[in-house]
């Protein structure tokens, strides 16, 4: 069962309001004046590791931007399991559903570690977007890679080996780092057995099976060296 919100904090220093609006990818393209006016909008909320940011069933009134920390977004299944559909990252944002429809939240946000996130109210926003469409393209562009992501992502829980889609999911964040052979899982073992649709068990053995076969090395709890990627892609 998710955890009870506790008390976040809120920051309001120019200093943390001109990291969120300067350096996220959907306002880092404005000029000074225009961050500046975003600035008097945007409130700053502290979480503690393990703090939820909101619950399913809340009303989704607000855009959540992380300016420092992590974020895990999921869903619980009818026996309570968590079910990962999403981590973010600095820059990265949730919420944007209420831009466009009043709703409530379809599923839970928690720190996985302590965090900084920026709130815009819907309203405050819709305002900004009207004034400066830039700014609607620029969500709507990352909606719709998140979008077809998440379709991605599905289908392969849905039709894929365990083997194939943690083989897959290394490869990924392999490209995306594009330097050196070793990887950092960005989260951990059991968040990533959530993710990807297995057990943390099962995701243990698969991971000791690519090693003993050569494909990877364990190095600790959170990096792993890709030793043959062409083989990796052929589990």
């Amino acid at each position: 069962m998710p955890k009870n919100n506790s008390c976040s904090h809120y920051l309001g220093s120019t200093h943390q309001h001109l990291g969120c609006v300067s350096l996220v990818p959907i306002f880092n393209h404005l000029e000074p004046e225009q961050m500046q006016e975003i600035m008097q909008v945007v409130r700053s909320v502290s979480f503690k590791k393990g703090e939820i940011m909101y619950n399913a069933g809340e009303l989704s009134d607000s855009l959540y931007i992380v300016n420092q920390g992590q974020i895990k977004i999921y869903h619980l299944t009818e026996d309570g399991k968590e079910q990962m559909i999403r981590l973010l990252n600095h820059g990265d944002f949730t919420g944007e559903l209420a831009l466009f429809q009043q709703s409530v939240h379809e599923a839970y946000a928690e720190a996985m570690v302590d965090s900084e996130i920026c709130m815009i109210n819907g309203a405050d926003l819709e305002k900004l977007l009207l004034k400066y469409p830039t700014i609607a393209l620029k969500i709507l562009k990352e909606f719709s890679n998140r979008l077809a992501h998440s379709e991605r992502h599905t289908t392969s829980v849905a039709t894929e080996r365990v083997e194939t889609r943690l083989a897959l999911y290394l490869v990924d964040l392999f490209e995306q780092a594009a330097g050196g052979q070793t990887i950092t899982l960005p989260m951990s073992k059991k968040d990533l057995a959530s993710f990807l649709g297995t057990t943390p068990e099962t995701l243990s053995r698969r991971l000791a099976d690519f090693e003993t076969a050569g494909y990877i090395e364990q190095q600790g709890q959170r990096n792993i060296k890709l030793l043959n990627i062409d083989d990796l892609l052929l589990v």
